[in-house]
Protein backbone atom coordinates (compact mmCIF):
# COMPACT_ATOMS: atom_id res chain seq x y z
CA UNK A 1 0.00 0.00 0.00
CA UNK A 2 1.01 3.60 -0.57
CA UNK A 3 1.84 5.66 2.51
CA UNK A 4 -0.10 8.77 3.46
CA UNK A 5 2.97 10.91 2.82
CA UNK A 6 3.45 9.45 -0.67
CA UNK A 7 -0.14 10.11 -1.66
CA UNK A 8 0.05 13.64 -0.25
CA UNK A 9 2.97 14.31 -2.57
CA UNK A 10 1.09 12.84 -5.55
CA UNK A 11 -1.92 15.08 -4.96
CA UNK A 12 0.20 18.17 -4.29
CA UNK A 13 1.98 17.75 -7.63
CA UNK A 14 -1.36 17.67 -9.44
CA UNK A 15 -2.75 20.92 -8.02
CA UNK A 16 -0.85 23.80 -9.62
CA UNK A 17 -1.19 27.51 -8.92
CA UNK A 18 -3.29 29.48 -11.36
CA UNK A 19 -1.67 32.38 -13.25
CA UNK A 20 -1.74 35.75 -11.51
CA UNK A 21 -4.81 37.80 -12.34
CA UNK A 22 -6.65 40.89 -11.17
CA UNK A 23 -9.75 40.84 -9.00
CA UNK A 24 -12.25 43.56 -8.26
CA UNK A 25 -12.07 44.68 -4.66
CA UNK A 26 -15.39 43.00 -3.89
CA UNK A 27 -13.93 39.65 -4.99
CA UNK A 28 -10.41 39.93 -3.55
CA UNK A 29 -11.04 39.27 0.14
CA UNK A 30 -9.06 36.26 1.36
CA UNK A 31 -6.93 35.98 -1.78
CA UNK A 32 -3.15 36.37 -1.84
CA UNK A 33 -1.53 39.33 -3.55
CA UNK A 34 0.47 38.30 -6.62
CA UNK A 35 2.46 41.54 -6.76
CA UNK A 36 3.32 44.54 -4.61
CA UNK A 37 0.75 47.33 -4.51
CA UNK A 38 2.28 50.80 -4.96
CA UNK A 39 0.34 53.89 -3.92
CA UNK A 40 -0.67 55.96 -6.97
CA UNK A 41 -1.36 58.99 -4.76
CA UNK A 42 -0.73 60.28 -1.28
CA UNK A 43 -3.04 59.94 1.71
CA UNK A 44 -4.40 62.31 2.74
CA UNK A 45 -4.61 63.67 -0.79
CA UNK A 46 -4.71 67.25 0.53
CA UNK A 47 -4.28 69.09 3.83
CA UNK A 48 -7.56 68.73 5.70
CA UNK A 49 -9.19 69.36 9.03
CA UNK A 50 -9.01 66.72 11.75
CA UNK A 51 -11.90 68.35 13.65
CA UNK A 52 -15.17 70.14 13.20
CA UNK A 53 -14.23 73.74 13.96
CA UNK A 54 -12.69 76.84 12.43
CA UNK A 55 -9.65 77.27 10.21
CA UNK A 56 -7.60 80.24 11.42
CA UNK A 57 -4.14 81.79 11.32
CA UNK A 58 -2.65 80.98 14.71
CA UNK A 59 -1.07 84.44 15.02
CA UNK A 60 -4.54 86.01 14.71
CA UNK A 61 -5.72 84.33 17.92
CA UNK A 62 -2.51 84.41 19.94
CA UNK A 63 -3.35 84.75 23.62
CA UNK A 64 -7.02 83.87 23.21
CA UNK A 65 -8.61 82.27 26.29
CA UNK A 66 -11.97 81.76 27.91
CA UNK A 67 -11.36 84.95 29.93
CA UNK A 68 -10.08 86.87 26.94
CA UNK A 69 -11.65 85.50 23.73
CA UNK A 70 -10.75 86.70 20.24
CA UNK A 71 -13.69 87.34 17.91
CA UNK A 72 -13.26 86.93 14.13
CA UNK A 73 -15.69 87.21 11.22
CA UNK A 74 -16.57 83.88 9.58
CA UNK A 75 -15.82 84.43 5.88
CA UNK A 76 -16.54 80.93 4.48
CA UNK A 77 -18.25 77.65 5.26
CA UNK A 78 -16.20 74.59 4.20
CA UNK A 79 -18.09 71.29 4.38
CA UNK A 80 -16.36 68.02 3.45
CA UNK A 81 -16.46 67.63 -0.32
CA UNK A 82 -16.14 71.32 -1.24
CA UNK A 83 -13.88 71.45 -4.30
CA UNK A 84 -13.11 75.11 -5.00
CA UNK A 85 -9.78 76.51 -3.84
CA UNK A 86 -10.02 78.94 -0.94
CA UNK A 87 -7.55 81.20 0.82
CA UNK A 88 -7.92 82.46 4.36
CA UNK A 89 -7.60 86.24 4.68
CA UNK A 90 -5.87 87.65 7.78
CA UNK A 91 -8.10 88.30 10.79
CA UNK A 92 -10.87 85.99 9.50
CA UNK A 93 -11.99 82.44 10.15
CA UNK A 94 -13.52 79.73 7.96
CA UNK A 95 -15.98 77.34 9.55
CA UNK A 96 -14.71 73.88 8.56
CA UNK A 97 -15.85 70.28 8.97
CA UNK A 98 -13.77 67.14 9.60
CA UNK A 99 -12.10 66.00 6.39
CA UNK A 100 -12.74 69.23 4.52
CA UNK A 101 -9.82 70.80 2.60
CA UNK A 102 -7.85 73.35 4.55
CA UNK A 103 -7.86 76.83 2.98
CA UNK A 104 -4.52 78.26 1.89
CA UNK A 105 -2.71 80.35 4.53
CA UNK A 106 -4.59 78.68 7.42
CA UNK A 107 -2.16 77.37 10.03
CA UNK A 108 -4.43 75.69 12.59
CA UNK A 109 -7.96 74.49 13.29
CA UNK A 110 -9.82 75.49 16.46
CA UNK A 111 -12.29 72.74 17.56
CA UNK A 112 -15.85 73.96 17.77
CA UNK A 113 -15.80 73.03 21.48
CA UNK A 114 -13.26 75.85 22.03
CA UNK A 115 -15.55 78.48 20.50
CA UNK A 116 -19.06 79.85 20.81
CA UNK A 117 -19.93 77.98 17.54
CA UNK A 118 -20.86 81.26 15.84
CA UNK A 119 -21.91 81.41 12.19
CA UNK A 120 -21.35 85.06 11.19
CA UNK A 121 -18.70 85.75 13.80
CA UNK A 122 -16.95 83.33 16.14
CA UNK A 123 -15.54 83.89 19.62
CA UNK A 124 -12.40 81.80 20.08
CA UNK A 125 -11.43 80.69 23.62
CA UNK A 126 -8.07 79.02 22.97
CA UNK A 127 -4.76 79.77 21.33
CA UNK A 128 -3.67 76.83 19.11
CA UNK A 129 -0.16 75.97 18.07
CA UNK A 130 0.64 76.09 14.35
CA UNK A 131 -0.41 72.82 12.70
CA UNK A 132 -2.85 71.86 15.44
CA UNK A 133 -5.74 69.63 14.25
CA UNK A 134 -4.48 69.57 10.65
CA UNK A 135 -3.96 66.35 8.71
CA UNK A 136 -1.15 67.00 6.24
CA UNK A 137 -1.12 65.61 2.71
CA UNK A 138 0.96 62.40 2.60
CA UNK A 139 0.95 62.05 6.37
CA UNK A 140 -0.36 58.46 6.06
CA UNK A 141 0.90 57.37 2.64
CA UNK A 142 3.33 59.02 0.23
CA UNK A 143 2.68 58.41 -3.46
CA UNK A 144 5.06 55.78 -4.86
CA UNK A 145 5.32 53.86 -1.57
CA UNK A 146 4.75 50.09 -1.51
CA UNK A 147 1.76 49.79 0.79
CA UNK A 148 0.84 46.09 0.38
CA UNK A 149 3.40 43.39 -0.31
CA UNK A 150 3.09 40.37 -2.59
CA UNK A 151 2.26 37.21 -0.68
CA UNK A 152 0.01 38.78 1.96
CA UNK A 153 -3.62 37.82 2.30
CA UNK A 154 -6.11 40.52 1.34
CA UNK A 155 -7.96 41.58 4.50
CA UNK A 156 -10.83 44.06 5.02
CA UNK A 157 -8.28 46.68 6.08
CA UNK A 158 -6.22 46.07 2.94
CA UNK A 159 -9.36 46.51 0.84
CA UNK A 160 -10.12 49.76 2.63
CA UNK A 161 -6.62 51.05 1.88
CA UNK A 162 -6.85 50.03 -1.78
CA UNK A 163 -10.19 51.80 -2.14
CA UNK A 164 -8.84 54.93 -0.42
CA UNK A 165 -6.03 54.96 -2.99
CA UNK A 166 -8.54 54.83 -5.83
CA UNK A 167 -7.71 51.26 -6.87
CA UNK A 168 -10.63 49.33 -8.36
CA UNK A 169 -8.84 45.95 -8.48
CA UNK A 170 -5.85 44.13 -7.03
CA UNK A 171 -3.27 41.69 -8.48
CA UNK A 172 -3.98 38.29 -6.91
CA UNK A 173 -3.42 34.57 -7.17
CA UNK A 174 -6.79 33.27 -8.37
CA UNK A 175 -8.92 30.87 -6.40
CA UNK A 176 -8.67 27.23 -7.37
CA UNK A 177 -11.85 26.24 -9.25
CA UNK A 178 -13.17 22.89 -8.08
CA UNK A 179 -15.84 20.59 -9.52
CA UNK A 180 -17.38 18.22 -6.95
CA UNK A 181 -19.07 15.02 -8.17
CA UNK A 182 -20.80 12.61 -5.81
CA UNK A 183 -21.60 9.21 -7.32
CA UNK A 184 -24.07 6.48 -6.44
CA UNK A 185 -27.41 5.20 -7.75
CA UNK A 186 -28.74 5.17 -4.19
CA UNK A 187 -28.39 8.94 -3.74
CA UNK A 188 -31.32 11.36 -3.71
CA UNK A 189 -31.36 15.05 -2.85
CA UNK A 190 -32.45 16.18 0.61
CA UNK A 191 -36.11 17.14 0.61
CA UNK A 192 -37.06 14.24 -1.67
CA UNK A 193 -39.01 11.32 -0.13
CA UNK A 194 -36.81 8.26 0.30
CA UNK A 195 -37.69 4.98 -1.37
CA UNK A 196 -36.41 1.63 -0.08
CA UNK A 197 -32.66 1.35 -0.59
CA UNK A 198 -32.11 5.09 -1.08
CA UNK A 199 -30.13 7.54 1.07
CA UNK A 200 -29.79 11.27 1.06
CA UNK A 201 -26.80 12.74 -0.74
CA UNK A 202 -24.46 14.41 1.77
CA UNK A 203 -20.92 14.11 0.40
CA UNK A 204 -21.24 16.73 -2.33
CA UNK A 205 -22.72 19.26 0.11
CA UNK A 206 -20.03 18.49 2.67
CA UNK A 207 -17.08 18.54 0.25
CA UNK A 208 -18.26 21.70 -1.51
CA UNK A 209 -18.37 23.41 1.90
CA UNK A 210 -14.88 22.09 2.67
CA UNK A 211 -13.60 23.48 -0.64
CA UNK A 212 -14.98 26.92 0.14
CA UNK A 213 -13.66 26.75 3.69
CA UNK A 214 -10.21 26.07 2.23
CA UNK A 215 -10.49 29.31 0.23
CA UNK A 216 -11.25 27.80 -3.19
CA UNK A 217 -14.26 28.21 -5.49
CA UNK A 218 -16.85 25.53 -6.30
CA UNK A 219 -17.76 25.73 -9.99
CA UNK A 220 -20.47 23.08 -9.75
CA UNK A 221 -21.78 20.38 -7.42
CA UNK A 222 -23.09 17.31 -9.28
CA UNK A 223 -24.72 14.07 -8.18
CA UNK A 224 -24.38 11.22 -10.68
CA UNK A 225 -25.70 7.66 -10.65
CA UNK A 226 -23.65 4.57 -11.48
CA UNK A 227 -23.98 4.86 -15.26
CA UNK A 228 -20.50 5.18 -16.80
CA UNK A 229 -21.64 7.12 -19.88
CA UNK A 230 -23.57 9.63 -17.80
CA UNK A 231 -20.55 10.06 -15.54
CA UNK A 232 -18.32 10.70 -18.55
CA UNK A 233 -20.86 13.19 -19.90
CA UNK A 234 -20.66 15.13 -16.62
CA UNK A 235 -16.87 15.28 -16.94
CA UNK A 236 -17.10 16.48 -20.54
CA UNK A 237 -19.69 19.11 -19.68
CA UNK A 238 -18.17 20.59 -16.56
CA UNK A 239 -14.55 19.42 -16.33
CA UNK A 240 -13.11 22.14 -18.56
CA UNK A 241 -14.35 24.81 -16.17
CA UNK A 242 -12.33 23.45 -13.23
CA UNK A 243 -8.71 23.32 -12.11
CA UNK A 244 -9.51 20.28 -9.96
CA UNK A 245 -12.21 17.62 -10.04
CA UNK A 246 -13.09 15.83 -6.79
CA UNK A 247 -15.20 12.69 -6.99
CA UNK A 248 -16.54 10.68 -4.11
CA UNK A 249 -17.66 7.05 -4.29
CA UNK A 250 -17.15 4.46 -6.98
CA UNK A 251 -13.51 3.65 -6.18
CA UNK A 252 -13.71 0.42 -4.15
CA UNK A 253 -13.15 -3.15 -5.27
CA UNK A 254 -16.76 -4.24 -5.86
CA UNK A 255 -19.10 -4.07 -8.82
CA UNK A 256 -20.79 -0.85 -9.99
CA UNK A 257 -17.73 1.24 -9.15
CA UNK A 258 -18.53 3.93 -11.70
CA UNK A 259 -15.41 6.07 -11.22
CA UNK A 260 -12.98 3.16 -11.58
CA UNK A 261 -15.01 1.74 -14.48
CA UNK A 262 -15.06 5.04 -16.36
CA UNK A 263 -11.39 5.81 -16.00
CA UNK A 264 -10.16 2.29 -16.40
CA UNK A 265 -11.69 2.08 -19.86
CA UNK A 266 -11.02 5.66 -21.00
CA UNK A 267 -7.74 6.28 -22.80
CA UNK A 268 -8.05 10.05 -22.24
CA UNK A 269 -7.34 9.68 -18.54
CA UNK A 270 -4.26 9.05 -16.51
CA UNK A 271 -5.89 8.18 -13.21
CA UNK A 272 -4.16 5.78 -10.85
CA UNK A 273 -6.19 3.94 -8.22
CA UNK A 274 -4.31 2.88 -5.12
CA UNK A 275 -4.73 1.70 -1.57
CA UNK A 276 -3.33 4.11 1.03
CA UNK A 277 -2.23 2.79 4.41
CA UNK A 278 -4.74 4.80 6.42
CA UNK A 279 -8.03 4.45 8.24
CA UNK A 280 -10.50 5.71 7.22
CA UNK A 281 -9.97 6.36 3.49
CA UNK A 282 -7.92 3.46 2.14
CA UNK A 283 -9.19 3.45 -1.50
CA UNK A 284 -7.90 6.55 -3.30
CA UNK A 285 -7.21 7.71 -6.83
CA UNK A 286 -5.46 10.64 -8.47
CA UNK A 287 -4.40 11.76 -11.92
CA UNK A 288 -5.72 13.85 -14.81
CA UNK A 289 -8.65 13.73 -17.18
CA UNK A 290 -8.51 15.83 -20.36
CA UNK A 291 -5.65 17.76 -18.75
CA UNK A 292 -7.57 18.57 -15.56
CA UNK A 293 -6.38 17.30 -12.18
CA UNK A 294 -8.70 14.82 -10.51
CA UNK A 295 -8.68 13.27 -7.05
CA UNK A 296 -11.09 10.40 -6.40
CA UNK A 297 -12.20 9.87 -2.81
CA UNK A 298 -14.06 6.97 -1.18
CA UNK A 299 -17.81 7.25 -0.71
CA UNK A 300 -18.29 6.78 3.02
CA UNK A 301 -18.80 10.30 4.38
CA UNK A 302 -16.15 10.23 7.11
CA UNK A 303 -13.64 8.70 4.70
CA UNK A 304 -14.42 11.40 2.15
CA UNK A 305 -13.99 14.35 4.51
CA UNK A 306 -10.93 12.94 6.29
CA UNK A 307 -9.36 12.26 2.88
CA UNK A 308 -10.08 15.85 1.86
CA UNK A 309 -8.40 17.13 5.03
CA UNK A 310 -5.36 14.91 4.62
CA UNK A 311 -4.74 15.20 0.86
CA UNK A 312 -6.67 18.02 -0.81
CA UNK A 313 -7.05 20.91 1.61
CA UNK A 314 -3.33 21.53 2.16
CA UNK A 315 -2.57 21.20 -1.56
CA UNK A 316 -5.36 23.63 -2.50
CA UNK A 317 -4.23 26.25 -0.01
CA UNK A 318 -0.58 25.89 -1.00
CA UNK A 319 -1.49 26.37 -4.67
CA UNK A 320 -3.30 29.59 -3.77
CA UNK A 321 -0.33 30.85 -1.76
CA UNK A 322 -2.35 30.93 1.44
CA UNK A 323 -0.43 30.87 4.73
CA UNK A 324 -0.44 27.79 6.93
CA UNK A 325 -1.83 25.35 4.36
CA UNK A 326 -1.78 22.56 6.94
CA UNK A 327 -4.05 22.36 9.94
CA UNK A 328 -2.17 23.12 13.17
CA UNK A 329 -0.51 19.94 14.45
CA UNK A 330 -0.38 19.64 18.22
CA UNK A 331 0.42 17.13 20.97
CA UNK A 332 -2.06 16.38 23.72
CA UNK A 333 -2.51 13.98 26.62
CA UNK A 334 -4.95 11.19 25.81
CA UNK A 335 -7.74 10.78 28.36
CA UNK A 336 -8.43 7.11 27.49
CA UNK A 337 -6.75 4.10 25.94
CA UNK A 338 -7.39 3.62 22.21
CA UNK A 339 -6.29 1.00 19.71
CA UNK A 340 -5.35 1.28 16.05
CA UNK A 341 -4.92 -1.29 13.26
CA UNK A 342 -1.37 -2.40 12.56
CA UNK A 343 0.13 -1.02 9.36
CA UNK A 344 -2.38 1.82 8.93
CA UNK A 345 -2.17 5.45 9.96
CA UNK A 346 -5.40 6.10 11.78
CA UNK A 347 -7.26 9.40 11.92
CA UNK A 348 -9.85 9.24 14.68
CA UNK A 349 -12.37 11.88 15.60
CA UNK A 350 -11.51 13.65 18.83
CA UNK A 351 -12.43 16.44 21.20
CA UNK A 352 -9.43 18.54 22.22
CA UNK A 353 -9.59 20.71 25.32
CA UNK A 354 -7.39 23.73 24.57
CA UNK A 355 -7.38 24.82 28.21
CA UNK A 356 -6.10 21.55 29.70
CA UNK A 357 -4.19 20.16 26.69
CA UNK A 358 -6.07 16.86 26.91
CA UNK A 359 -7.88 14.95 24.20
CA UNK A 360 -10.71 12.44 24.19
CA UNK A 361 -11.42 10.06 21.34
CA UNK A 362 -14.91 10.76 20.08
CA UNK A 363 -17.20 8.10 18.66
CA UNK A 364 -16.49 4.83 16.88
CA UNK A 365 -13.68 4.72 14.28
CA UNK A 366 -15.87 3.35 11.46
CA UNK A 367 -16.20 5.56 8.38
CA UNK A 368 -19.99 5.86 8.33
CA UNK A 369 -20.33 7.53 11.74
CA UNK A 370 -20.74 11.09 10.47
CA UNK A 371 -22.49 12.35 13.60
CA UNK A 372 -19.30 12.14 15.63
CA UNK A 373 -17.20 13.94 13.02
CA UNK A 374 -19.73 16.79 12.96
CA UNK A 375 -19.14 17.38 16.68
CA UNK A 376 -15.38 16.71 16.77
CA UNK A 377 -12.85 19.55 16.81
CA UNK A 378 -9.76 17.55 15.86
CA UNK A 379 -8.41 14.40 14.26
CA UNK A 380 -6.30 12.12 16.42
CA UNK A 381 -3.27 11.12 14.32
CA UNK A 382 -1.92 7.66 15.21
CA UNK A 383 1.15 6.46 13.33
CA UNK A 384 0.86 3.26 11.29
CA UNK A 385 3.33 1.36 13.48
CA UNK A 386 1.34 2.11 16.67
CA UNK A 387 -1.42 -0.29 17.70
CA UNK A 388 -2.31 1.16 21.10
CA UNK A 389 -1.99 4.49 22.90
CA UNK A 390 -2.63 4.39 26.63
CA UNK A 391 -4.48 6.86 28.80
CA UNK A 392 -2.09 9.55 30.01
CA UNK A 393 0.21 9.20 27.00
CA UNK A 394 0.75 11.96 24.46
CA UNK A 395 -0.74 11.69 20.98
CA UNK A 396 -0.64 13.84 17.87
CA UNK A 397 -3.68 15.70 16.60
CA UNK A 398 -4.81 17.93 13.75
CA UNK A 399 -6.66 20.91 15.18
CA UNK A 400 -9.72 21.49 12.98
CA UNK A 401 -10.96 24.54 14.86
CA UNK A 402 -7.93 26.45 16.19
Amino acid sequence: MRSVEEHQRVVARLIAARPATTAALADALGLVLAADVVAPLSLPVFDNSAMDGYAIRSEDVAGASSDSPVTLPVAEDIPAGRTDALALAPQTAHRIMTGAPLPALATAVIPVESTDAGVDTVAIYASPKPGQHIRRAGEDVVAGTTVLQAGRVVTPAALGLAAALGLAELPVIGRQRVLVISTGAELVMPGTPLRPGQIYESNAVMLAAAVRDAGAEVVETITCDDDVERFRAVLDTYGGRADLIITTGGVSAGAYEVVKDAFGADARTGVEFVKVAMQPGMPQGAGTVNGTAIVTLPGNPVSALVSFEVFIRPALRAAMGLPQPNRPHRRAVLAETITSPAGKRQFRRGVYDHATGTILSYGPPASHHLRWLASANCLVDIAEEVTEVGAGEQVGLWDLHP
